[in-house]
């Protein structure tokens, strides 16, 4: 559906030339919820940009559906923008137009019929919860209002793909939530494929089945976001992930213990089995779990422990090489801080 191959952008400063984006290649599936997560300056909204060709790339290849808009004319590339619905932050919104006027807008100048106009404009409205809001203006509307308004705006021209540049980033946590659940029944409905732009871990999360990680204008991690939230493999990753699972223990909880500290990683159906007990029972040994959680990421549960295990080291040992064989992921621990790994 959507294909960067070797994505470049550059940019010319007084001091020479700036990469905003360093030799990117993405495969986003048709139907797909995407999500490229990275601190501000990382590139992300530039990569997004190169997306529709609002900021062509330097080199590099950008398909839409299989069309190379490096190809196209400026006219055609306009009317392929319309199959590329986007939105923003900042709503973006016509202050001196309504609602229904807002959203029409694309519509009259994509050069629709009148009477085409209202029925598609009251349909997204419809879709997006602001039937009663149409006559209304955006001074008068919530962030969250406003960004209904802008997303059905955005999907006026049925496009294929629509691009989100940070458009949870000025919401409060609940809002966010609101529209997340919009994206996700757009995208379950519609079978649009969605691409957003975010350096908020949780909304990754919470909506995307696939997630790229950008720093300095380079994808330095990219994968299922399940995978990625399990099993990262850069710092910068886990740090990251760490803004939304956070299993460090206070130093006064781990001094005194006796044993070790033992962080256990449960991955899909793993998450649902007795595996603590039966090792409990099976040796000479006590678990005390100081911390633990299970999340569920695209409906799959991802289990993280921490637990003091106590007794013999001998059978302190067999215990924990048999949570290795049963369980993901095993980590001993030494007061909250990673310690040594064991695969």
């Amino acid at each position: 559906m959507l294909t960067l191959e070797n994505i470049t952008k550059e940019f010319q400063s007084k001091s020479g030339i700036v990469k905003g984006v360093d030799d990117v290649t993405l495969h986003i599936r048709k139907g797909e919820i995407f999500g490229i997560v990275g601190y501000s300056g990382a590139g992300k909204s530039t990569l997004l940009r190169c997306m529709n060709y609002l900021e062509p790339p330097t080199s590099g290849t950008v398909k839409v559906d299989g069309v190379n808009l490096a190809e196209l004319s400026p006219k055609q590339l306009r009317k392929q923008r319309q199959s590329i619905g986007m939105i923003f932050q900042g709503f973006y919104l016509v202050s001196s137009k309504t609602v229904f006027e807002n959203v029409g807008f694309a519509l009259k100048a994509a050069g629709i019929k009148k009477q085409h106009i209202r029925q598609r404009v009251d349909e997204l409205l419809k879709l997006v919860g602001l039937t009663d809001r149409r006559n209304q203006y955006p001074a008068q509307l919530s962030g969250g209002q406003k960004q209904r308004v802008s997303i059905a705006r955005a999907l006026a021209n049925n496009p294929k793909v629509l691009l989100c540049d940070e458009a949870t980033s000025a919401l409060d946590p609940s809002t966010t939530k609101s529209i997340l659940a919009l994206l996700k029944k757009i995208n379950k409905e519609l079978g649009i494929t969605i691409v957003i732009i975010t350096h908020e871990m949780e909304v990754v999360k919470e909506i995307c089945h696939k997630c790229a990680v950008m720093q300095d204008g380079r994808v330095v991690e990219q994968g299922s976001t399940y995978n990625i939230f399990a099993n990262p493999q850069e710092p910068l990753t886990e740090t990251f992930i760490e803004t939304v699972l956070d299993f460090k223990l206070p130093q006064k909880l781990t001094e005194g213990l006796d044993g070790e500290l033992v962080m256990l990683q449960f991955w899909g159906e793993k998450a649902t089995q007795s595996v603590v007990s039966d090792a409990l029972q099976a040796f000479r040994v006590q678990g005390n779990i100081l911390h633990g959680k299970v999340e569920y990421i695209q409906d799959e549960p991802l289990g993280i422990f921490i637990m003091s295990v106590t007794g013999e080291q001998d059978e302190v040992k067999k215990a924990i090489d048999y949570l290795r064989k049963r369980v993901s992921k095993v980590e001993v621990i030494s007061h909250g801080e990673h310690n040594s790994n064991i695969a």
